[in-house]
């Protein structure tokens, strides 16, 4: 061995630079396209209800490690992201306060209880959402229109008060795509502005954090579904919270299948549940509720598309 010896160690023996706080650190910077745009259209009322959620995470994450005398692992950033996207699907004008409990709750409840990073069956930050939606939901179903309006866009606050699938839903009436596009329409913080969803989840895929089928196989079921029902598919994708789910809450590391196949079925789960949530259910949007059953399906999902091994035989009884 010329002199350098043996090491031993346990696995894995393969080692790459990517960690957890870089991946949590890269899925920040993705979300501030969408941020960005939340406060320019919502003000700084969207910015403190980002603050505050991202440190009632931390706070809640550091305190409970605390608390059960565990190693802090708030230097991962992984509350951070769950703060981060919990505030950024919540209304402008919701207050403080409820998104202080929503995000405690996420961190307790949906993260810290069943062990922490890695072990969570549902993404912290959906739940919530849902546990707040469940609360108040006149609260959560409160919308205001954009403070900043651009004179190359479409004028289209005379029905201020709804989200464009509200609208759609109770009214028939379709929000503009160029709105939906832009981000001038009433909605959660940073689910409005496709453009700059689409910029953050660009990102993403070039830096390999995520993968295509996740995303591509959830919006492309949901486009086709539209179709198959009669609806615009264009506005189905582009309104609501489809590309922020698809992109950045259901390509999720640990509540989202590991296999090729698995994402795919996971992806089309996620799809058809949000369609005919959209469709049949109550609520005019699906992506949330979508994501969280597909999200308990996920173990099923990994085991039965687990690659075969290469040489493997049946067993004959």
């Amino acid at each position: 061995m010329n002199g350098t010896g043996l090491i031993v160690s346990s696995s894995p023996h393969q080692r790459a630079a990517v960690s957890t706080p870089v991946i949590m650190s890269d899925v920040i910077l993705a979300l501030m396209p969408a941020a960005l745009a939340g406060v320019w259209f919502f003000g700084l009322r969207a910015l403190a209800m980002m603050v505050v959620c991202v440190a009632t995470a931390v706070g809640t994450e550091a305190g409970l490690e605390k608390l059960m005398r565990k190693p802090l692992t708030i230097g991962d950033y992984s509350a951070a992201v769950a703060g981060f996207l919990l505030a950024l699907v919540l209304p402008p004008d919701l207050p403080l306060w409820m998104g202080a409990i929503g995000a405690a709750f996420a961190m307790a409840i949906a993260k810290f209880i069943f062990g922490g990073l890695g072990q969570n069956i549902f993404n912290p930050a959906l739940i919530g959402r849902a546990v707040l939606l469940a609360s108040w939901p006149v609260f959560m179903t409160r919308w205001r229109w954009p403070i900043f309006q651009a004179p190359w866009i479409p004028d289209f606050d005379a029905v201020s008060s709804a989200t464009p699938l509200a609208l759609w839903k109770l009214s028939g009436i379709k929000t503009p795509y160029l709105n939906l596009f832009v981000g001038n329409v009433a909605g959660s913080i940073g689910e409005t502005s496709a453009l700059a969803i689409l910029i953050g989840a660009a990102y993403l895929l070039w830096r390999g954090h995520i993968s295509w089928r996740i995303p591509v196989s959830f919006v492309g079921t949901v486009a086709v579904l539209a179709a198959l029902f009669g609806q615009d598919p264009l506005f189905h994708v582009l309104a609501g919270g489809l590309l922020l789910g698809a992109f950045f809450m259901a390509t999720d590391y640990v509540t989202s299948p590991v296999t090729p196949k698995g994402q795919l079925v996971f992806g089309i789960g996620c799809g058809v549940l949000t369609v005919f949530i959209r469709l049949y259910g109550g609520y005019p949007e699906g992506v949330c509720y979508a994501i969280l059953i597909m999200n308990a399906a996920t173990a099923l999902i990994d085991r039965l598309t687990v690659p075969r091994k290469f040489g493997e035989v049946k067993k004959v009884a």
